[in-house]
C-alpha cells in the first residue's frame, strides 16, 4: 500500500489536500478548546463545569499529541502557534464575563463549537481515504458525541438553553 502522507518533492493529490485541511482544521480548534477549557477553570465558580472544562483540556491535548501531531508531521501540515481568530475573538468575550454568565456562555459556545466538530469529523470519516485520518475522525466522532451528551447535562443543570445554538441565554 502506498504512503498515504505526503512523497516530498510531489504534488498533493485532492485527497491528501483535504486531509490536510482536515488535520489543521481539527489542530486549531483543539488548541482553541484548551484556552477554552483553561479559562473555564479560572472563571467559572461551579464545579460541574469545570470538571468539564478539564475533561476538554485533558481529552483535546490527549488528541494532538497522540492523533494529530503525528498524522500532522506524515501529511507536512504545520502545528498552529496560537489560535485561530475566531476562537481569540470568542475567548475575549468570555474573558469578560464571570459566574452564571460565563458558564451560560462557555457551555454554549463549546457546544456550538463541539456540533460544528462532530460534522467535521463525521464529513472526513466519510471523504478520506487515508486510513489512519478515517480512524482518527471516526475515534473523534465517538469522543466529541461523549462531550456533547454530557455538555447537553450540564445545560440543563444551569437552565441553559442549547436549542439557539449560542443565540439566546436563559440562565437563572
Amino acid at each position: 500500500m502506498a504512503n498515504p502522507g505526503m512523497t516530498p518533492g510531489t504534488a498533493a493529490t485532492p485527497d491528501q489536500i483535504g486531509d490536510q485541511s482536515f488535520v489543521a482544521k481539527e489542530m486549531d480548534a483543539g488548541q482553541g478548546q484548551v484556552q477554552l477549557g483553561q479559562l473555564a477553570q479560572q472563571k467559572s465558580q461551579s464545579n460541574d463545569v469545570k470538571q468539564f472544562a478539564q475533561r476538554m483540556i485533558s481529552m483535546n491535548t490527549q488528541m494532538q499529541e497522540k492523533w494529530f501531531k503525528p498524522e500532522a508531521k506524515q501529511l507536512g501540515v504545520s502545528e498552529p502557534k496560537s489560535p485561530d481568530k475566531k476562537d481569540k475573538k470568542l475567548i475575549a468575550k468570555l474573558e469578560t464575563l464571570s459566574g452564571p454568565q460565563f458558564d451560560a456562555e462557555y457551555i454554549q459556545a463549546v457546544d456550538k463549537e463541539q456540533k460544528a466538530n462532530l460534522k467535521e469529523f463525521q464529513q472526513e470519516a466519510q471523504a478520506t481515504q487515508n486510513p489512519n485520518v478515517k480512524q482518527i475522525a471516526t475515534q473523534g466522532a465517538t469522543v466529541t458525541t461523549q462531550h456533547l451528551q454530557l455538555l447537553e447535562q450540564i445545560a440543563k443543570n444551569h437552565n441553559v438553553d442549547l436549542s439557539a445554538n449560542g443565540k439566546e441565554v436563559s440562565s437563572k
